[in-house]
């Protein structure tokens, strides 16, 4: 009977996962009947820096519209049920913590929320405009854009992203620093090479050549970084020096 004891704990483990994960669907099935009946003037929002660049968008299959209205829902809906998701998550993970780490699951999950949403916003409000008129600018008489909808959703799904990924810099740079894996004093003396990085990052995912899109993502990281190291400095792990005891039978001179 003893190895049947040893695998209960494994098997209510794998049960309580269970749970989460059906709960969490049920999250983002309710999140997506929410957002379904306004996805359409979601796609009409996204679709305005095309508008008013005097082109139009097509779809090129039959169902191609459907599936645009659809995958714009689900989007929308899994911003809305990331609060019942997430606490999902933190109920999985929260009696496997100590009583001292309990108190930060909350503001780590409440504050990754915030700034993943903050940089989805920033780049459709700020830099997919900029980069659509841009890449729009190369239309000529003899080489009109014919922009299909799912192409555009999902250019637009994927930078937005990118963007709220790199926005949890400072929360990952915290959480690093809170488990000992780095120090204060590393990040900012590795500065110039997280700039040198942010330029490179934003080389790859920035689907311009010019340095002005290049800049918007470049100049976010550089400054969620800088918020980083002070928010490592303020909740990082402080390191004790050791301390050297004064030998004893020493003899003067």
């Amino acid at each position: 009977m003893a190895p049947v004891e040893d695998k209960m704990p494994f098997m209510e483990h794998l049960g309580e996962l269970r749970v989460r994960i059906m709960r969490s669907l049920v999250a983002l099935l309710i999140g997506l009947a929410i957002a379904f009946p306004f996805s359409q003037r979601v796609v009409d929002w996204l679709a305005r820096p095309i508008q008013k660049s005097g082109n139009t968008l097509v779809f090129l299959a039959v169902t191609e519209a459907f599936w645009v209205q659809m995958k714009v829902a689900l989007f929308v809906g899994l911003f809305l049920a990331a609060p019942g998701i997430l606490w999902q998550v933190w109920r999985f993970v929260e009696p496997g913590l100590h009583s001292h780490e309990k108190k930060y699951a909350v503001p780590f999950v409440l504050i990754g929320s915030l700034l993943f949403i903050g940089g989805g916003a920033f780049s459709l409000l700020v830099v997919t405009p900029n980069a659509v008129a841009f890449l729009l600018s190369y239309a000529r008489p003899g080489l009109q854009p014919m922009i299909s909808i799912g192409n555009y959703i999902d250019f637009l799904v994927k930078f937005t992203l990118a963007f709220g990924a790199v926005f949890e810099v400072p929360l990952a740079m915290t959480l690093a620093a809170r488990m000992g894996l780095v120090t204060p004093r590393q990040l900012a003396s590795n500065r110039k090479y997280a700039i040198l990085g942010a330029f490179i990052a934003a080389a790859i995912l920035t689907p311009t050549p010019d340095m002005v899109n290049q800049s918007l993502m470049a100049g976010p990281i550089i400054i969620l970084y800088e918020i980083g190291i002070v928010a490592a400095r303020l909740f990082g792990r402080s390191r004790r020096r050791p301390v050297t005891e004064p030998a004893t039978g020493e003899t003067t001179a």
